[in-house]
C-alpha cells in the first residue's frame, strides 16, 4: 500500500528517458508502476535509470523513503492503465502516435482517471482529440532527470477541466514536485520556449565560429546559469536594478533591446558541415565519458545545488524541505507492537558507494549517519511525528559515542537495533548496534543522549505524556536486557568485544 492517499498504482505509457524517469520517481516514493513500451530493452533501460535514481536520492535526503514500489511491465497500453489511480504518457514526440495510444488507453481506464501527457510542445487540444473523456487529459511536463528535478508544467487543453488539472497538481505534489500551471495553452509552454531561445542563440555563436560548444556551456555554468538556479531571470534583474529596483534597470538597458544582438526570429541551416562541428564539439568536450557516467555526473551536481538552496530555503531547495517534511510525516510506523524483550530494528539499508573512503571501507562519519537514521526511526515510533513537531516540541541530541568495531563497505546490507539504557521526563539515553546483514557481525555502535526541548524557546521541557508512556513501554523490557560492553565507554578506553 502507497504511503500517499489515493495514489496506489500509476501506468505510463512510455519507457525511454522521460518514462523512464517517471517510473523512478514514482517508485521511489512507494508507488507501484505498470509501464507499457514496446522496445524490448525497455527492461534494460528503465532498470538502469531506476539504479540511477537510487543513488541519487540516496545522495540527496536523509529523510525516509517508503517502501520502493513494484515496477511491472507490460505489452499494451490497455494493459498499463487498467487498475490505476493516475496515468502519465511519455511516448515520442509524434502527434499521430500519442493519439493512437492514448485513444486506446483511454477506451480501457476508469473514467475517472486523470491522464497526463509529458509531451514538450505539443498542444493538449491536439492530442486528446479522439479520447474518451477528453476532458480529463493534462499535460505534465517533466524535465529531464524527472527523479531529480521538481519543475512539471500542467497545461490544459480546450476540453480539459480544472478538476483534471487540480489532480495532476496534487499528483505531482505528493511525489516531490513544484508544478507550473498554466492559464493559457501555448506552443513550447514556458519554460521550453526560454531554452529555445537560448538554443538558438548557442548555434549561431558556433556556426558563426564565435565560441566552441564547450566556451558556450561554460558562459552558462560559470555565470548566469549559477543565478538561474534559484532566482530565475526578472528577480535577477531587479537585484541588478540596485536600490531603485526593476524601474531602473529597465530604463538603463531596456533600449539595448533594440540593438541587433540576437537571432531569434532565425536559425542557422543546419548543413552536415554545421552538425559535424556541432557532433565533433560535443564528443571533445565530453572528453570520453560514456553516456551513465554523464548521467551520474549530473545528477551528483545536481544534488549538491539542490542540497546547497535546501540550506538557505529557497528555489528548488525550498521544494526539497517541503518534500523531506512531507516523507517524514508519511514514514512508515509499524502498527504492530514488537518484542520488547530485544532491542528494537529501527533501520535497514545498503552501503552506497559514495560512503566509501579511499581505504574501500565505509567512512567513519557515515556511521553516526547510520546511527542516527536508526534514533529517528526510534523516535517516530514513539510519537515524534510531524504533528508533534509543529507543535514545537522535539528531542536534540546533546551527546554521542560512536564505537568502531568491524569493516563494510560497498554495497553491504545492515541493519541497525536500538536498546533504551535510561529515560526520564526530559531525556532518553539510546544506544544503538550497526550489523552487517550477511552475517550479523557488529560492525559499529552509536551512543546518543536526547534532551527534549521546547522549540520556540530552546529549552528543555518535560515531554508529553504520551510520549513517555511510550518510551517507558520500551524501556521497562530493556532494562532486563544486557548492558551493552560498549556502553559509557570514553576515547582510549580499553577495548571489549561484545
Amino acid at each position: 500500500m502507497s504511503p500517499i492517499p489515493g495514489l496506489n498504482r500509476v501506468g505510463l505509457l512510455g519507457g525511454g528517458v522521460i518514462g523512464g524517469g517517471w517510473a523512478a520517481r514514482f517508485l521511489l516514493n512507494g508507488v507501484d508502476v505498470v509501464l507499457f513500451d514496446p522496445d524490448p530493452e525497455a527492461p534494460r533501460k528503465v532498470g538502469e535509470v531506476i539504479d540511477n535514481a537510487r543513488r541519487a536520492f540516496a545522495k540527496m535526503t536523509m529523510a525516509p523513503l517508503p517502501k520502493e514500489g513494484e515496477l511491472r511491465i507490460v505489452t499494451t497500453p490497455q494493459e498499463a492503465v487498467v487498475g490505476v489511480d493516475f496515468i502519465q504518457e511519455s511516448a515520442p514526440e509524434r502527434l499521430e502516435l500519442k493519439r493512437s495510444i492514448l485513444t486506446r488507453a483511454s477506451a480501457a481506464a476508469d473514467p475517472s482517471v486523470v491522464f497526463a501527457s509529458s509531451t514538450s510542445g505539443l498542444l493538449p487540444t491536439q492530442i486528446q482529440q479522439g479520447m474518451d473523456h477528453p476532458e480529463r487529459l493534462v499535460v505534465g511536463h517533466p524535465f529531464n532527470p524527472v527523479y531529480l528535478l521538481p519543475l512539471v508544467e500542467i497545461c490544459g487543453g480546450e476540453a480539459t477541466s480544472d478538476a483534471a488539472k487540480a489532480r495532476a497538481v496534487d499528483v505531482y505534489t505528493a511525489i516531490g514536485m513544484r508544478p507550473l500551471v498554466l492559464g493559457k495553452e501555448i506552443d513550447g509552454f514556458v519554460a521550453d520556449r526560454l531554452l529555445e531561445a537560448l538554443w538558438r542563440e548557442a548555434l549561431w555563436l558556433l556556426n558563426d565560429g564565435v565560441a566552441t560548444a564547450e566556451q558556450i556551456d561554460d558562459a552558462i555554468r560559470f555565470g548566469a546559469g549559477l543565478r538561474w538556479s534559484f532566482m530565475g531571470t526578472f528577480l535577477v534583474y531587479r537585484i541588478a536594478g540596485g536600490e531603485a529596483g526593476m524601474r531602473h534597470f529597465m530604463n538603463q538597458f531596456g533600449p539595448t533591446l533594440q540593438w541587433p544582438w540576437t537571432k531569434l526570429t532565425d536559425v542557422p541551416e543546419l548543413t552536415d558541415e554545421l552538425l559535424d562541428r556541432i557532433v565533433a564539439q560535443s564528443d571533445e568536450q565530453a572528453r570520453d565519458a560514456g553516456f551513465r557516467e554523464l548521467e551520474v555526473l549530473r545528477d551528483d551536481c545536481l544534488v549538491a545545488v539542490i542540497q546547497g538552496l535546501r540550506s538557505v530555503g529557497y528555489g528548488a531547495g525550498e521544494v526539497l524541505a517541503g518534500y523531506e517534511k512531507a516523507l517524514f510525516a508519511r514514514a512508515h510506523v509499524p502498527s504492530d507492537e514488537p518484542d520488547h524483550s530485544m532491542p528494537l530494528l529501527t533501520h535497514e539499508t545498503r552501503i552506497p558507494a559514495d560512503w566509501v573512503d579511499y581505504n574501500g571501507h565505509t567512512n567513519d562519519s557515515r556511521y553516526a549517519q547510520l546511527s542516527c537514521d536508526a534514533a529517528d526511526a526510534f523516535l517516530r515510533r514513539i510519537g515524534m511525528d510531524a504533528e508533534y513537531l509543529r507543535g514545537g516540541h522535539s528531542y536534540f541530541t546533546v551527546e554521542s559515542h560512536l564505537s568502531y568495531i568491524a569493516q563494510s563497505g560497498a554495497g553491504d546490507a545492515v541493519y541497525v537495533t536500538s536498546q533504551v539504557l535510561g529515560h526520564d521526563s526530559k531525556r532518553i539515553h539510546l544506544f544503538n548496534r550497526m550489523h552487517r546483514a550477511d552475517d550479523d557481525a557488529l560492525i559499529a555502535t552509536g551512543e546518543h543522549m536526547y534532551l527534549h526541548v521546547d522549540t520556540t524557546t530552546n529549552r528543555t521541557v518535560p515531554a508529553q505524556q504520551h510520549i513517555l508512556d511510550r518510551i517507558a513501554a520500551i524501556a521497562g523490557p530493556h532494562a532486563e536486557l544486557d548492558r551493552p560492553v560498549q556502553a559509557g565507554r570514553y576515547v582510549g578506553a580499553p577495548r571489549t568485544a561484545e
